[in-house]
């Protein structure tokens, strides 16, 4: 169990960091600099590593690169919701309201 627990430590680790930075994109409402081809690059990685890890039977690997693989996911359509608002803040539109403008009776 020594050597999966270094594994299951730097899996902890990676993953903390990488959400961390996806909560920040969150809460910031930005993803200036953030460029869409990290997260589709990071996808398509993620599915042949996920794949791979289930092949050769690694299950720290397979638990990492699937969850990678969900924060990718989440990270791209972070990305794509701050650009469709930016697109709307330029035309003059606004961002969407959260509720309907008149509540059902």
């Amino acid at each position: 169990m020594g050597i999966e627990a270094v594994g299951w430590f730097s899996s902890f680790i990676l993953l903390l960091t990488l959400g961390t930075q996806i909560h920040k994109q969150w809460k910031t409402g930005s993803s200036e600099g953030v460029s869409q081809w990290l997260f589709l690059g990071q996808i398509t990685a993620s599915v042949g590593f996920t794949t791979y890890s289930v092949l050769v039977g690694n299950w720290v690997f397979v638990v990492t690169n699937a969850l990678i693989l969900v924060s990718a996911l989440v990270g791209e359509l972070i990305v794509l919701k701050h650009r469709r608002a930016e697109r709307r803040g330029a035309r003059g539109e606004g961002p969407l309201p959260l509720r309907p403008a008149h509540p059902r009776s």
